[in-house]
C-alpha cells in the first residue's frame, strides 16, 4: 500500500510541476466547459468596461477635473479593485440608479464615474456578484438578458442626454468632420453580444426560456434585474 500511496503522490507531484508553466490550474478540475466559458465571458466584460472608462475619461475631461487631483488611473482602480458591490461616499446610489443619475441634467458629479460604476455594478450583479465560476456555481438567464436590454438602453439614454444648451451630457460617437469616431459604439455592442450569447448558454444549460421584453423606445425605462 506504502509503494502505491508513494506512487500516486509522485504522480500528482508531477502533475502539479507540469501545469506551473501553463494555464492549468487544479482548481479547474471543479469546472465545466460552461464554468469556462462563464468565466472568459466575465473577463471579457470586465476589461471591456475598463477600456470604455478610460476612452470616456479622454473623450470627457471635464467630467475627471470635477474631483481634485483625480487620475484616470486611479479611477479605474477605484472600480475595478473593489470587488462585489460596488459603493462609494460620494456616489449615493448604484447599478441602473447609478446610469440614470449620470445622465441626470441637474447632476453635479462625475458623470462618467457614476456612468462607469452604474454598468459595472449592473452586469456584476446580473453575474451574481460571481467572478469564478464552477460545477455548482448558478447564474440567472434572465438576468443576463435584462443586462443586455439596459446597455441597450444606457446607449440610447447616452446618446440622446442634453444640457440645457442642447449639448450632451456626455460625449461618445462622434460623426462631425471627414473623420467618425464609433468606437464607444463598438465597445457598447460587444457588451451586449457578451451578454446575450451568456445568457443564451445559461438558458440552454437550466433548459428554461428567456422572456423576452418589448422595448418602449419613448421612455426607455432600465429593466430590474
Amino acid at each position: 500500500m506504502r509503494v502505491v500511496a508513494a506512487f500516486l503522490l509522485g504522480c500528482w507531484c508531477l502533475l502539479l510541476a507540469g501545469c506551473a508553466d501553463s494555464a492549468f490550474k487544479v482548481r479547474n478540475l471543479a469546472k465545466t466547459d460552461i464554468d469556462m466559458v462563464a468565466d472568459a465571458h466575465y473577463r471579457e466584460t470586465e476589461a471591456l468596461l475598463k477600456t470604455l472608462t478610460i476612452k470616456l475619461y479622454k473623450r470627457n475631461p471635464r467630467e475627471l477635473h470635477k474631483v481634485k487631483g483625480q487620475t484616470i488611473d486611479h479611477r479605474v482602480t477605484e472600480i475595478f479593485t473593489m470587488p462585489g458591490r460596488l459603493a462609494f461616499p460620494e456616489l449615493p446610489v448604484g447599478g441602473t440608479a447609478a446610469i440614470e443619475l449620470s445622465v441626470d441634467p441637474g447632476y453635479r458629479g462625475d458623470r462618467v464615474f457614476a456612468l462607469m460604476v452604474g454598468l459595472t455594478g449592473m452586469i456584476r450583479e446580473s453575474y451574481g456578484y460571481q467572478t469564478d465560476f464552477y460545477l455548482l456555481s448558478e447564474l440567472d438567464q434572465q438576468k443576463l438578458y435584462h443586462s443586455a436590454r439596459n446597455i441597450e438602453i444606457a446607449l440610447w439614454r447616452l446618446a440622446n442626454a442634453r444640457d440645457g444648451q442642447d449639448q450632451p451630457l456626455i460625449l461618445t460617437n462622434s460623426w462631425r468632420g471627414s473623420r467618425q469616431n464609433l468606437s464607444y459604439e463598438r465597445l457598447f455592442g460587444k457588451l451586449i453580444a457578451l451578454q446575450d450569447m451568456m445568457a443564451t448558454i445559461m438558458a440552454e444549460k437550466n433548459q428554461r426560456v428567456i422572456k423576452t421584453v418589448a422595448q418602449n423606445v419613448a421612455t426607455m425605462a432600465f429593466i430590474p434585474l
